[in-house]
């Protein structure tokens, strides 16, 4: 058994025991929270950096400036990571815009895929129009992609020139274009015009349909004005400047090289066919003028005997009056008999 006198020398003691544990407990949860937390945060870093860290890695080596941050954003924002970081790295590596603020950035890139635009192609596309000395930056690039145009091959045919046929034959029934020069001969003619991409003008700019549209109509009208046939045939590249003086490609997204005439032929007489078919017509004028005149006469000769036969009725008539004019003139004692010597 305890000493009494040792009670009051215990209750401290204890406390201090009690105190002691508690801190103990304390700590043990603070450790064990931390260590939950340090857990939590690990497990979370090694997720980012499995489904980030080549990502990363790949930007990270290209120079290509793009911070983890933004490539969780990019899920965040449903925006394909991959695809910015593939032309990040192609500006980089290409060398066009690496300004960090002015340049083709990560949020620039970003705003262009989330418009709906084709951030690939937009790249491709500078680093070509760059390699060809062509004048166009990022911002041109994606408004011609946004506008529905193709930016690349836009390009593409402003270095390698495209050659149009005209009349186009998949979209025109004839297969060439019928002029008809001033001495009245039909020439049958197919063109073929050289263009290329008129990058100012893009958007907004007429379509190949209205280059054609446009040629067809300069080489109807050169071929029209010409006097003689011949003179087109001996010369056909008249045309061919004849319409290039007349600025085509205006307010259109191409820009006119060359015209060159593919073939030409003679087709119909069309001024003598269609003197031939005046003359026919004048003499059927005639032939009907003619009926009509003879018409006239018979009629009007029909109208004479008429009015001889009303003639003659209007003789027989004052003849069959002559004797009852006599037969009254006899009842009314105004008609004598004339003597024996007045007869003789």
């Amino acid at each position: 058994m305890l000493n009494p006198t040792l009670l009051p020398l215990l209750s401290p003691l204890s406390s201090v025991l009690l105190l002691g544990q508690a801190q103990i407990l304390q700590n043990n949860f603070l450790k064990l929270a931390m260590f939950a937390v340090s857990a939590i945060i690990l497990f979370v870093f090694v997720l980012i950096l499995f489904s980030y860290g080549r990502l990363w890695l790949r930007a990270f080596a290209s120079r290509a400036q793009v911070r983890m941050v933004d490539l969780i954003g990019m899920t965040l924002r449903k925006v394909q990571s991959r695809t910015i970081v593939d032309a990040k790295i192609m500006a980089m590596q290409a060398g066009i815009e690496t300004h960090p603020e002015l340049g083709i950035t990560t949020r620039r890139l970003e705003a262009h895929y989330l418009a709906g635009g084709n951030v690939p192609r937009v790249i491709n596309a500078v680093i070509a129009a760059q390699r060809a000395d062509i004048d166009l930056d990022f911002d041109r690039a994606a408004a011609i992609d946004l506008a529905g145009r193709d930016v690349l091959a836009a390009v593409k045919t402003s270095v390698y020139p495209k050659v149009i046929d005209c009349p186009d034959p998949e979209k025109s029934t004839k297969a060439t274009l019928s002029a008809v020069a001033k001495n009245g001969v039909e020439l049958r003619v197919r063109a073929r015009v050289t263009v290329r991409t008129n990058l100012s003008q893009l958007i907004g700019g007429a379509t190949e349909e209205t280059i054609i549209a446009r040629v067809g109509e300069g080489i109807i009208t050169a071929i029209g004005s010409a006097g003689d046939h011949l003179a087109v045939m001996e010369n056909p590249d008249r045309i061919s400047k004849a319409v290039l003086a007349r600025g085509l490609d205006a307010h259109t997204a191409f820009e006119i090289v060359s015209i060159d005439i593919a073939d030409i032929d003679i087709g119909e007489n069309i001024g003598a066919r269609l003197q031939a078919d005046q003359a026919e017509a004048d003499t059927r004028k005639a032939q009907a003028l003619a009926e009509q005149r003879r018409a006239n006469a018979i009629a009007l000769e029909q109208e004479n005997k008429a009015t001889v036969a009303a003639n003659r009725a209007k003789v027989f008539l004052a003849k069959a009056e002559v004797p009852q004019a006599m037969a009254e003139a006899f009842r009314n004692g105004s008609l004598q008999a004339a003597p024996d010597n007045e007869r003789r």
